[in-house]
């Protein structure tokens, strides 16, 4: 047996907050697939470091570049810096620094120094004038490549960043260390009882190796 899921969210389903459904898709709930998590750095229009926790985001590249594509709200901070700038970081940390990942979501005025928010340390980037994260074990120096709104919601934007330069901590360039519990955090949301109603909890986890 196999559930089938339509575009209309299920009757059952409640909000979280007034207007959920209009920033996340049903299907995010109901299919659990979990994504890499990452922070974004820009820097805002008065010069501070700006961070955004994000995910659902996928790199892939042939010979003609390697680009991240990373859906971003429109009324962000980070949406506006793209746009405004040109170019982002991404920066992967692991799952011990959530809750300063967190930080940056609650703190987040425009007069806000948001590594400092966050207790994180900067890193002088290579390319870009924006800085990376010195906590995060990998970091992607990206210019802004295209911006569309897929779904003409007004909601969201798909963000296209051409990667132009990389940053690997020397202990997780080779061997497993970025696919275990302090490599890449994934996100994903876990529902309890889909035929009765949308309780669930959003997880964590880390890759599991199957082929050793």
């Amino acid at each position: 047996m196999k559930v089938e899921i339509n575009n209309k969210i299920p009757t059952h389903f409640s909000e979280y907050w007034p207007a959920y459904y209009d920033i996340f898709s049903h299907y995010e709930e109901t299919l659990g697939i979990p994504h890499a998590l990452f922070l974004i750095t820009t820097l805002k229009e008065n010069g501070k470091p700006n961070i955004c926790f994000g995910g659902w985001g996928s790199f892939w590249g042939d010979k003609g570049g390697f680009f991240a594509l990373i859906p971003v709200m429109q009324k962000s901070h980070t949406y506006a810096n793209i746009l405004r700038d040109k170019e982002f970081c991404v920066n992967f940390i692991n799952y011990s620094y959530r809750e300063n990942c967190w930080n940056t979501i609650k703190n987040n005025d425009e007069e806000l120094d948001e590594m400092t928010v966050g207790g994180f340390i900067e890193e002088k980037p290579s390319v870009v004038s924006v800085p990376r994260i010195a906590q995060a074990f990998m970091s992607l120096e990206c210019t802004l490549e295209s911006e569309q709104d897929i779904s003409k919601a007004g909601v969201n934007s798909l963000i296209i960043g051409k990667v132009v330069h990389a940053s690997v901590d020397i202990d997780y360039i080779d061997g497993l260390k970025k696919f275990d519990k302090d490599g890449f955090m994934f996100y994903h949301q876990e529902l309890f009882h889909y035929l009765q109603n949308n309780e669930g909890k959003r997880r964590y986890s880390h890759l599991k190796l199957l082929d050793d």
